[in-house]
């Protein structure tokens, strides 16, 4: 016995693929347009997680294409008719594999390194060998790729189109050719109010309207936990306090829970982080500001925001580049007094293997062995290459970054 209709199993990918084809093509058009703003950030990372599952679902189907004979087409159709059903369905193929595979070459060599995180947990790698590609070759694999990408994805609008004008065709026109119902058992050709084509069209629209409403959540900067473990000494573990001879400048060990943050902005929104590690060397007196000195090492590795994709991106090579430059370092000699418990410590800092002069205004107050620090200056990230290819634009995320301090350090 000839079946009319296909397998379960290919009906059920079928559905699904089209669904995720639909709201996969209008979450690409959104992220797009809104690609420099947190929210297409965020639309772009669901975008991945959508191909991805895609190219898995796609190559199950075809799998089971090449191993099960699809139903046969009505005896009706004409020999156009049949060719063309053919092209569109392999063409979908093409469309289905190629376009999760040509985006995956378009992340993996943006001149951004952003790690892929399929539905924000399970981490996918980028292609093999292309992120380590030299600059020139890995920026022809990225046009051609978004090339392909782009133009696929305009195809497969023309192909659903097509699909979508040949079944209604035979459905509403055409009572002998029972099209439909291979993929929907049950549905009459001929019949314009057939349940399973209105249920099929609140279906379509309702994947439309998710694709056009969903809104992935954006995790708001947060600050980070308190370092657990600091490259400063805790005060437990230094030396009982010695007063230094008078006129010479105390040692100071940082004690746990001080922090050492920075703030910026992306297309408008606030983000805070802190650095988890970092060491302080810290020789001061207020009344021998002429012989204190400070200098500061700072793992850029460990910049955290609360964001965990964030954070991955943050140490690569368009950013602070912690491969080549693993610390950031502010060393200090000048120091003056600007008012009541003020100072100000005038210096440099040493980013990304760039030297800047910094200076950091503070307020400093010593109750016995016990002394504590807050300070606020800022930067500009552009000045030390934070920031490359198309972010070295300042349009959506400012050149000045904050950087705060706030510190205990007891006199060892």
């Amino acid at each position: 016995m000839v079946r009319s209709r296909y397998s379960l199993v290919a009906i059920a990918l079928h559905w699904l693929i089209a669904a995720a084809i639909i709201f996969q093509l209008i979450l690409g058009w959104r992220g797009h347009g809104l690609r420099t703003t947190l929210e297409g950030f965020g639309l772009i990372q669901l975008h991945k997680s959508v191909g991805v599952t895609i190219l898995a679902l796609s190559l199950m189907r075809l799998a089971w294409r090449l191993t099960h004979r699809p139903p046969p087409e009505p005896e009706t159709l004409a020999p156009w008719e049949r060719r063309l059903a053919v092209a569109t369905h392999w063409g979908f193929y093409v469309i289905m594999i190629g376009l999760p595979l040509s985006g995956w070459v378009v992340v993996s060599t943006s001149k951004i390194t952003i790690p892929t995180l399929l539905y924000g947990t399970l981490p996918w790698p980028h292609v093999p060998g292309l992120a380590e590609l030299a600059a020139p070759a890995k920026m022809a694999w990225n046009l051609i790729a978004y090339g392909v990408h782009k133009s696929l994805a305009w195809t497969a609008w023309g192909l659903l189109a097509l699909h979508v004008a040949g079944a209604l065709k035979h459905q509403l026109f055409s009572r002998d050719e029972p099209v439909l119902a291979r993929m929907a058992p049950g549905a009459k050709a001929g019949r314009w109010l057939e349940p399973r084509l209105i249920a099929i069209v609140l279906a379509a629209g309702a994947i439309v309207t998710a694709g056009f409403l969903v809104s992935p959540p954006v995790r708001a900067a947060k600050p980070a936990a308190s370092p657990t473990v600091p490259l400063a000494a805790p005060a437990a573990a230094a030396p009982a306090a010695v007063a230094a001879p008078p006129g010479e400048p105390s040692r100071w060990a940082v004690a746990p829970g001080s922090t050492l943050g920075f703030a910026t902005a992306f297309s408008g929104t606030a983000i805070e982080g802190r650095f988890q590690r970092w060491s302080a060397d810290i020789v001061f007196a207020p009344e021998a500001l002429d012989r204190s000195q400070v200098r500061v090492e700072i793992e850029v590795a460990s910049a955290d925001t609360g964001d965990s994709q964030r954070d991955e991106v943050l140490p690569s090579g368009g950013w602070l580049d912690a491969a080549a430059h693993p610390k950031a370092v502010f060393s200090a000699r000048r120091f003056r007094k600007t008012g009541a418990d003020r100072y100000v410590a005038q210096g440099e800092l040493t980013l990304r293997g760039v030297t800047r002069p910094l200076s950091l205004p503070f307020t400093l107050k010593i109750d016995g062995d016990t002394a504590r620090l807050s300070g606020v200056t800022s930067l500009d990230r552009t000045a030390f290459g934070v920031g490359q290819g198309e972010w070295t634009s300042t349009d959506q995320i400012p050149a000045k970054v904050a950087i705060n301090v706030d510190l205990t350090a007891k006199r060892r």
